[in-house]
């Protein structure tokens, strides 16, 4: 079902359609349920990586805490928009990354002993240490940490890096523990909350840390093709009772939980078609706009928006009562959205909306293949 005011903007826009339409009162919404569920002072940190469009920016910013970025022009575009707190994560910072999250006061989210030295080069910044624990994995799509990957230290470098960092003048702020993404096992998430907490207060006691940051990261889910959802009510019971360290402040860093159910993709069809027994509808778009459904191998769902509007002398082309494919228009056999999807009717002109696509849709895409036309932006 399409909210009446988003099926306006969409048949508002030129032909053919193609555009994005994003929500402020569902981006609110999301941050204010999420809100309620965490305990009493944590701080949220919009992870503008699943979607940094400066209107969607100017929408969360009042009801945020700040921003986390993930890059030099996430943070120059964070810093342009007014974020308020910002902190600055991923393992590939080059030094202009470095001197300028040190220029606009950002928390460094730290994740090798080299960049640690890179950074006491720049100035007085503030760090939290990222910390590539063992622990037990969290359910979800990417595993950051528990496991092998790029991101962050292994403990038993936690020692040396403290040394680093005050010998260069960093003031160690506290920890950084994102471990997963999109992880739909609220009850899992609430205690692996818990276990980084514990963690985090013993090691700033053990290393002097005062009234610590304990970053735990984002990770919340989105069920984007189901009916799974990330429970906030099972959160918020499992975290009932967390005994934070005095002083200490909680932060959480969520993306697609905020911005995914908040954006719906819409694309006018341009033909409809059968080879070989199968019906294509071919629509203006595809993976170059929203390339989750190709990345992640699975069928998108999808409303059919009917457009009695037919321009044309001749036939429409149609089809009813069968399964179709959703075809983008590169020539590539694999710039498809959904496959085998049954539809009651939908004709040559009709326009076919995708939703939860505020996260992760236009951000990850290859825009500028074949020079294709970028999709409109309209935030409603």
């Amino acid at each position: 079902m399409v909210p009446p005011h988003v099926a306006a903007a969409i048949l508002a826009a030129d032909r053919p359609v193609c555009v994005y339409v994003y929500d402020r009162a569902v981006l609110h919404a999301n941050v204010a349920a999420l809100r309620a569920a965490l305990p009493a002072g944590t701080r949220i940190a919009y992870a503008m990586k699943a979607n940094g469009d400066d209107r969607v920016l100017a929408a969360l910013l009042p009801h945020v805490d700040g921003l986390e970025v993930a890059s030099g022009g996430e943070l120059a575009a964070a810093v342009a928009a007014g974020s308020r707190f910002t902190l600055f994560s991923g393992p590939g910072k080059t030094d202009a990354d470095l001197r300028a999250a040190v220029a606009a006061g950002a928390v460094v989210n730290v994740e090798s002993l080299h960049e640690l030295r890179r950074l006491t080069v720049y100035g007085a910044a503030r760090v939290c240490l990222r910390i590539n624990r063992a622990h037990p994995a969290l359910p979800g799509t990417h595993a950051m940490a528990g496991v092998a990957t790029q991101f962050g230290l292994d403990e038993a470098l936690l020692p040396e890096a403290v040394g680093i960092a005050r010998a260069g003048g960093l003031d160690v702020a506290g920890f950084h523990l994102h471990a997963v993404s999109n992880n739909l096992d609220a009850v899992a998430h609430a205690a692996y909350v818990r276990d980084a907490v514990a963690w985090a207060a013993g090691a700033a006691q053990r290393w002097g840390v005062p009234a610590p940051i304990i970053n735990v990261g984002g990770g919340f889910g989105v069920d984007i093709a189901g009916a799974g959802r990330f429970d906030l009510d099972a959160f918020a019971a499992g975290l009932s009772d967390l005994d934070l360290p005095d002083g200490a402040t909680l932060v959480v860093e969520p993306g697609r939980f905020v911005t995914a159910a908040a954006g719906w993709y819409a694309t006018e069809v341009l033909d409809v078609k059968q080879t070989h027994g199968r019906w294509f509808v071919v629509v203006r778009g595809g993976t170059h706009h929203f390339r989750l459904p190709a990345s992640w191998g699975y069928s998108h769902p999808f409303t059919v928006l009917p457009v009695d509007a037919w321009p044309y002398p001749f036939q429409r082309p149609q089809v009813s009562d069968a399964a179709v494919d959703v075809a983008g228009e590169q020539c590539n056999p694999r710039d498809v959205l959904a496959r085998d999807v049954p539809v009651a009717s939908v004709r040559a002109g009709d326009v076919l909306v995708f939703a939860n696509t505020g996260a992760y849709g236009w951000e990850v895409a290859h825009h500028d293949f074949l020079r294709l036309t970028h999709p409109r932006f309209v935030i409603v």
